[in-house]
């Protein structure tokens, strides 16, 4: 990174990946499934205490393995919110089934759990909430919704590791959750995910659809003589050099997130004053959440204010950048999809959010260089 440009995101190396990663090459254990991968696995299941944990190629594959797990297909129907990643819906469509798009909240910008009952139908079978910039979503009111109606739910976790709600970790408090160590993401190794599995009922199936269908988990354990096909699942282990680099990065959770934290917290501090005059709104952490410092956003008063600060910025050499057109308004949301109530905060808040450059080797120097530059733009309004 040079002295004048900014990028959004650095991806982080704590600087043991080569080792990790030479020991891998070493061993000439390259599949997966291998030791790192068990060494990750285990590691998150015993982080967030749940049943099973599984490495995935990607979050976008963990998904995809839990509506597989999950049984879900055509005529079914899964609540998401319409202010997400592609995937979130997606893996909902893979299956032939409905996504059907919520409405967030105009505070943290997750599923509004309060308007849940405007989309469900007979055929509603599954939610997916998301952890928006990692702020959970109020899991106790979606899971008490999901209860009465005999509903699976599904973390969308992506954003979300290290994060806890009410003292609880995220990932551990859906049915299943989707994690993501692509290289924008707190903790990474490129391009990685992980499902986690705490309903222990779902274990034996979420194994055999990550082992391509058989049952040759339990083959290697000694539980049965061979293995055969079982039931639907594809290829959804990644490689052991994948493994071996998240091994690593695990192991620097804590201050990674503490650094993105510290980014996080100067931000917050620095808008207050702007904040409180209305000019922008800063993100908003609900009481008794702790979240890991992913992404730090400004809502702007409307979208021309916000393109002309992302301009503002770019012209200082600072990359920052909007994020995700609500799903309703995209070609594959129209045809795999449909809206499932007024979606009035997903259409206003996105116009107008900008994200700010958060990664750990974001230096002092720098971080006052995108507050200045910020300051003075809105300084204008």
């Amino acid at each position: 990174m040079t002295n004048n440009a900014i990028p959004f995101n650095r991806p982080y190396l704590t600087g043991r990946e080569n080792e990790a990663l030479g020991k891998a090459l070493s061993d000439r254990v390259l599949h997966g499934d291998g030791p790192f991968t068990k060494a990750c696995q285990d590691r998150i299941v015993k982080d967030l205490d749940c049943a099973g944990a599984l490495m995935t190629p990607s979050c976008s594959l963990a998904l995809d393995l839990s509506m597989l797990v999950a049984g879900i297909g055509p005529g079914d129907e899964v609540l998401v919110p319409d202010f997400t990643f592609v995937t979130t819906a997606q893996c909902v469509a893979l299956r032939g089934a409905t996504p059907v798009f919520c409405d967030i909240r105009a505070d943290t910008l997750n599923l509004d759990e309060s308007r849940l009952e405007e989309a469900l139908t007979a055929n509603t079978k599954a939610i997916i909430p998301v952890h928006y910039a990692g702020v959970c979503a109020d899991m106790d009111a979606i899971n008490d919704f999901a209860s009465k109606h005999k509903l699976l739910v599904v973390e969308d976790a992506a954003q979300a590791l290290g994060s806890s709600y009410r003292g609880r970790a995220a990932g551990s408090l859906g049915h299943m959750a989707a994690f993501s160590f692509h290289a924008t993401k707190n903790v990474q190794c490129g391009e990685g995910g992980m499902l986690t599995i705490n309903d222990p009922s779902l274990v034996d199936a979420a194994t055999i659809a990550w082992e391509k269908g058989t049952d040759r988990r339990k083959f290697l354990e000694g539980r049965i003589d061979k293995y055969q096909w079982k039931s639907l699942g594809t290829s959804f282990v990644p490689s052991e050099l994948n493994a071996a680099m998240l091994a690593v990065q695990l192991d620097e959770m804590p201050a990674i997130n503490n650094k993105r934290r510290i980014i996080w917290d100067r931000y917050h501090d620095a808008f207050m004053a702007a904040g409180q005059r209305g000019v922008v709104r800063r993100p908003s952490v609900p009481e008794n959440l702790e979240h890991n410092g992913h992404l730090y956003y400004l809502i702007m008063p409307d979208r021309d204010a916000r393109d002309r600060l992302l301009r503002h910025l770019k012209s200082s050499g600072i990359s920052a950048t909007f994020h995700y057109v609500p799903l309703h308004a995209t070609e594959g949301g129209k045809k795999h999809g449909r809206t499932g109530m007024a979606l009035k905060n997903a259409v206003d808040m996105p116009d107008r959010l900008i994200r700010l450059p958060v990664f750990p080797e974001l230096s002092v120097h720098d971080q006052d260089r995108v507050i200045s530059t910020t300051l003075d733009f809105i300084g204008k309004l």
